[in-house]
């Protein structure tokens, strides 16, 4: 091959390497926003979005005591509501300051466990499962790939806390309702929630 040849071959070859340098890189795998009914705790970073004035939109972090600091609002109260009721709430401390304001929140990071359900035990997949409104004991268990197969299903126990924070145990017997379709067994599930699926005897 002569000179010139390889000369060619390689200046055929410089506009593919500048497209492959300039090609944008790949989407990373940050976390999905939360869901529209998320119930925003300590810990979760939130993006808080007001139109026409982004001077005031910012992303700020759930702090421990569950308040959250923006331009113009300060310490409000954010645990315990989702994005759209506190979006609503700062509409309202902010239109002492700017007129109509129109503010939308969305959880960026769900870290918080106060919005979350763990479940342990003889599932497929044991961990934590992001709670929604209207969540039932059978979502949980679907959404942690099913009972296992050495599942005492009808010895599982919901664990929650009381208004006092004392955890306070309740029997739910998930073979029954898995199999005989007893709905009475299918109880609404609360944010903050442990399920435990224990193991059969043999």
């Amino acid at each position: 091959m002569t000179i010139a040849k390889i000369l060619i071959g390689a200046l055929c070859l410089l506009p593919a390497i500048a497209a492959a340098q300039t090609e944008p890189p790949a989407p990373s795998s940050a976390q999905a926003p939360a869901s529209p009914d998320y119930i925003i705790g300590p810990g979760d970073t939130i993006q808080v979005f007001v139109w026409r004035n982004p001077e005031l939109s910012v992303v700020v972090p759930v702090r421990p005591d569950g308040k959250v600091s923006t331009p113009l609002v300060e310490d409000m109260v954010a645990v315990g509501k989702t994005p759209s009721q506190l979006a609503r709430d700062m509409e309202t401390r902010l239109a002492e300051y700017i007129r109509s304001p129109q503010v939308n929140v969305i959880v960026t990071q769900p870290q918080s466990a106060f919005s979350k359900i763990t479940v342990v035990g003889q599932v497929r997949t044991p961990g934590e499962v992001p709670y929604r409104k209207g969540m039932t004991v059978l979502d949980v268990v679907l959404a942690s790939g099913g009972l296992a197969e050495f599942a005492a299903g009808n010895r599982a126990k919901l664990v929650r806390k009381d208004t006092s924070g004392k955890p306070v145990e309740k029997r739910v017997r998930l073979e029954d309702l898995m199999k005989k379709g007893r709905l009475k067994e299918n109880v609404a599930m609360m944010p903050g929630d442990v399920l435990i699926v224990p193991e059969s005897y043999f």
